[in-house]
């Protein structure tokens, strides 16, 4: 991992050149939570200009990094990365709390993340999750095999969601995503069981035979629709 990400910064640095101000990885590679066969490398490119040019200059070295099954980076010009911090504040709250300088400036440390949207963001991004996880059940095969994938791809978005649940909440964010998972748990007045027992298959401790699917997805769903309708409860309500 650390030669490939070498070899990508050293290729984003001559492609980009002094338009190229840092290189910064964050999320779970950074976390400790990083999972080689579910988790990505996730790294932010931050430029003085990102025009035209500027992002066709670096696509020959995304393009190479695609093709090794890692996700493009987020490019984001220097001056607006406030702005930005403004509407997704989830994501860049998370990039200032865990984050590695491959290359330049840390220019995450002094960046002020207004938090202003943040329960709007969360409240969406609830929502938003919680369609998306029904649509692919309705059009996946009814088999363990599916079903199980679809749990999988999605522990990882909602673990961040429910964490910015709590921020939002006014309570005390928890130390990692299985604490997070309790937390909000009790706060809905739903069983966690479910989401336990896609972390512990994520993480090779279950095996796909050793799982009850429809139990697992009934848990699994139940909590999300509870904490998604307690957001929305509480958010409106202190509206």
């Amino acid at each position: 991992m650390e030669k490939e990400l070498a070899k990508f910064v050293e290729e984003l640095k001559s492609a980009g050149g002094e338009n190229l101000k840092a290189v910064i990885l964050y999320g779970s590679s950074v976390t400790g939570e990083f999972q080689p066969k579910h988790s990505h490398l996730d790294l932010l490119c931050v430029v003085e200009n990102a025009g035209v040019a500027q992002i066709e200059s670096l696509q020959p070295a995304v393009e190479r990094w695609l093709r090794k099954g890692h996700p493009e980076p987020r490019v984001f010009a220097q001056e607006e990365l406030r702005s930005f911090a403004d509407v997704f504040a989830i994501e860049f709250l998370d990039m200032k709390a865990h984050h590695r300088v491959l290359f330049g400036e840390d220019v995450l440390a002094g960046l002020s993340v207004p938090l202003r949207y943040h329960k709007l963001q969360v409240e969406r991004e609830l929502q938003t999750n919680w369609l998306r996880l029904r649509q692919a059940l309705l059009a996946a095969p009814k088999k363990t095999k599916a079903q199980l994938g679809i749990l999988t791809a999605s522990v990882s978005s909602f673990g961040v969601l429910f964490r910015h649940t709590l921020m939002a909440l006014g309570e005390a964010p928890a130390a990692n995503k299985r604490e997070v998972i309790d937390s909000v748990a009790r706060l809905a007045g739903c069983d966690p069981r479910g989401f336990h027992t896609i972390l512990d298959f994520r993480e090779g401790k279950r095996k796909e035979r050793e799982i009850d699917i429809h139990e697992t997805l009934e848990g699994y769903f139940r909590l999300v629709e509870r904490v998604t309708r307690e957001v929305d409860r509480r958010l409106d309500g202190n509206a």
